[in-house]
């Protein structure tokens, strides 16, 4: 897996994988006229996050045949006070839409996800104590 990050200008990167995808890195504070131009590279780790485990949690709950028709995960993350400004504590709000969905079902997706499938996840406990919400909503 290879990234890179290049220089723009002031606190902006654009990073690209090596397929060429690429995103806006805005490191910019709230002074900057032109104001943040896309997500600081502390908020990319949360989406990092939050998408790793929406991608295993739709994927456990497909295999097990569970209609899901929609997932949206929240994730709000604190960080300490003193440099190095990491991640102190992150909560994961799962919001699962589907019809006739199984709660045990949704609830094991998630614990897979925290505990075996994402990589992110994981390596983010390590440094931060994440707590994790589960709302289910039924799909009309």
């Amino acid at each position: 897996m290879n990234v890179r990050a290049k220089w723009v200008e002031g606190h902006r990167f654009i990073g690209s994988n090596a397929n060429g995808h690429g995103i806006v890195m805005d490191g910019s504070g709230a002074d900057d006229p032109q104001g943040r131009l896309g997500p600081s590279p502390m908020e990319l780790l949360l989406l990092g996050v939050a998408g790793c485990s929406g991608i295993d949690v739709v994927h456990i709950l497909k295999k097990s045949r569970e209609d899901v028709v929609d997932c949206v995960v929240d994730v709000d993350g604190k960080r300490a006070d003193t440099e190095p400004k990491v991640f102190t504590d992150i909560h994961m709000i799962y919001t699962v839409t589907g019809k006739g969905l199984t709660p045990a079902k949704v609830e094991r997706a998630v614990e897979l996800s925290a505990e075996k499938y994402c990589s992110a996840s994981v390596m983010m406990g390590k440094a931060a104590n994440i707590t994790r919400e589960i709302k289910i909503i039924e799909a009309e």
